[in-house]
Formats: C-alpha cells, sequence, structure tokens
C-alpha cells in the first residue's frame, strides 16, 4: 500500500541522492547496522530511541535505491543484499522487541515468520514470472504499525501499544501471504 507512494517519495529523495557519493551498497549495510541499534535499544527497554533507529534505518533502506539509481550504480547483486539486509533487519527489531519483553516470544516468532513468509511469497512467485507486490501489509506497513506502538506506547502504556502493534503485523502478514498466494495461483492458473 505504501509503495505506491514510493515514486513521489523517490523524486522528493532524488536530489539528496545525487549528493551522496557513498557506494549504495555501503549505505544498505549503514542501514542494517542501525537496524541493529534499534533492536538493542528496545531490548533495553527505550521506546523512543528504538522508533527513532527505525526510522534512520528507513531512510538508509530508500536513500541506498535513489543514489544506486542516481549513479548508475545500480546491481542486481546490490538488490539482493538489499532484499537479505531487510529480512535481518526485520528479525532484529522483533527480536529486541522481543528480549525487551513488550512481548512473549510466540508472538515474537509469529511476527517474524509473518514478515519472512510475505517477503518468501513474492520472491517465490517472481521466480515463475509473477509480479507479486499485492497485498495490505508490505515491510513499510509493518515497520510503520510497529513505529506507532512504540511512539503511543511511550507516551500511555508501553507493553500492550507495542503487543497491538506486533498483534496487528502478524494478522496483517498472514492475510498478506494469503492475498500473495491468491494472486499467484490466479496468475499461474491462466499460463
Amino acid at each position: 500500500m505504501l509503495n505506491k507512494l514510493r515514486p513521489q517519495f523517490q523524486r522528493l529523495i532524488s536530489p539528496l541522492a545525487s549528493k551522496i557519493s557513498l557506494h549504495p551498497n555501503i549505505l544498505t549495510i549503514i542501514g542494517l547496522l542501525v537496524s541493529l541499534l534499534a533492536a538493542y535499544a528496545f531490548s533495553q527497554k527505550n521506546l523512543l530511541a528504538g522508533a527513532l533507529l527505525i526510522l534512520l534505518s528507513g531512510f538508509f533502506d530508500v536513500i541506498d535505491g535513489a543514489v544506486a539509481r542516481n549513479n548508475n550504480t545500480k546491481s542486481k547483486f546490490g538488490g539482493l543484499l538489499d532484499s537479505t539486509s531487510d529480512r535481518f533487519a526485520d528479525a532484529f527489531i522483533i527480536i529486541g522487541i522481543i528480549y525487551g519483553g513488550y512481548v512473549n516470544w510466540l508472538w515474537g516468532v509469529l511476527a517474524l515468520i509473518a514478515s519472512f513468509s510475505v517477503s518468501y511469497v513474492r520472491a517465490r512467485a517472481e521466480v515463475e514470472g509473477i509480479k507479486c507486490d499485492v497485498g495490505i501489509a508490505e515491510r513499510a506497513e509493518r515497520l510503520v504499525i510497529i513505529l506507532a506502538g512504540a511512539f503511543i506506547g511511550y507516551f500511555t502504556n508501553p507493553h500492550f501499544f507495542m503487543s497491538m502493534a506486533i498483534l496487528l503485523v502478524i494478522i496483517l502478514g498472514y492475510i498478506t501471504v494469503l492475498q500473495r498466494i491468491y494472486h499467484s495461483w490466479k496468475e499461474l492458473k491462466e499460463l
């Protein structure tokens, strides 16, 4: 859903990206390291720092692709590195939330599986030649939900709002998996 805003957002960040001389793969790794810091902040029960670090990590996740496009350094390896880093970043963040005691381990594991499955179904569909960017809770939406839980929880009831955020990630993640499976089934049925 938020990916529909990507073209407008890319127009906004393109001027900034053209001024960055770092290789996009380095930006990807920096974003991954910032996610690890976000996980650490959550594990230390610092919701505000965790949320702000997720925002910073998201900035690097967006800017790396823009830099690659603007500097003609876009590569298949860069795409693979970016996608892999995103999976590790998701895992780090959710593990930090579990370790911080905001959700029980079962909810955390279900959220991890949902996050990984959304990405897996898309990747597997694309191997079959299907464009599969459908669904209500892609990575951006899941991170916004966690951010909202962290920001609201920081000012009110941290355990309740983080639990609700993770529960929402679980529910919407599995709905997205089903949407992608159904979409892929329809596309493959017609071949």
